[in-house]
């Protein structure tokens, strides 16, 4: 498993995550109500802030199926019998 790749997944959806979600405490504490279809142009540059995010956690989670499809095809293969020389308490 490739943990540079992990790591980069983790980042990347923290920083989409906090994008998407943080102008919107902001824009509801300036005065937007939720669930509305249509808004005031003084709330525009928060929400394309937080689509922004939105769509950037949602193409990390891409990175995550990728390193997924990786590791199952491309992962080292497990001995026949991996608990063979086990010496801890659970294994007596």
């Amino acid at each position: 498993y490739d943990e540079t790749l992990a790591k980069t997944h983790f980042w990347l959806s923290f920083i989409g995550m906090n994008l998407a979600f943080f102008p919107m405490h902001f824009l509801g504490l300036a005065g937007m109500p939720r669930r509305i279809p249509d808004y005031a142009l003084q709330f525009a540059d928060f929400n394309m802030i937080s689509s922004i995010g939105a769509f950037m956690f949602g193409a990390t989670q891409l990175l995550f199926l990728f390193i997924v499809v990786k590791c199952v095809r491309g992962g080292e293969k497990a001995p026949a019998k991996p608990w063979d020389g086990a010496e801890g308490l659970e294994w007596t």
